[in-house]
């Protein structure tokens, strides 16, 4: 875990997401600024970082690599790679909210994941709602 480190510069890769069964896979970086999300997804800044506990928040684009997202099932699961570690996810929820409730981007006591997107995946245009689905982290059973 990360102790006292100053927050990662904007930009700077910090993990990969996946999830196999829908056919996720995208770089994270730190940042939600429009050069960022043009080549990844989005962490963040302030939230927890990959490994720590608390909620991890990671946006990306309905359009692009969060495209998969729209197949997303409650109990799928997400692996989040850094340099630390692999840490597991399952989805425990998903849903629609308009652009400004930012609640599920708060922190949390407990280790989880909340990725971000805008809604519907169709909608021409900027769309008017945001897709939260939240995941919390699954112990890895020893080797």
């Amino acid at each position: 875990a990360r102790i006292n480190l100053a927050p990662p510069a904007p930009g700077a890769m910090l993990a990969s997401l996946d999830s196999p069964r829908i056919g996720l896979s995208v770089m994270v970086l730190e940042g939600m600024d429009k050069r960022t999300l043009r080549v990844g997804a989005g962490h963040l800044p302030g939230s927890a970082l990959p490994g720590q506990d608390g909620n991890v928040v990671i946006a990306g684009h309905r359009d692009t690599f969060f495209r998969p997202l729209r197949g997303i099932k409650v109990g799928d699961e997400i692996n989040l790679t850094s340099p630390e570690g692999q840490y597991r996810y399952q989805i425990l929820w998903s849903r629609v909210v308009p652009p400004n409730e930012t609640q599920a981007l708060e922190p949390t006591s407990d280790a989880s994941l909340t990725l971000v997107t805008c809604y519907p995946f169709a909608f021409v245009g900027p769309a008017p709602n945001r897709l939260v689905i939240r995941a919390a982290r699954v112990e890895t059973p020893a080797p």
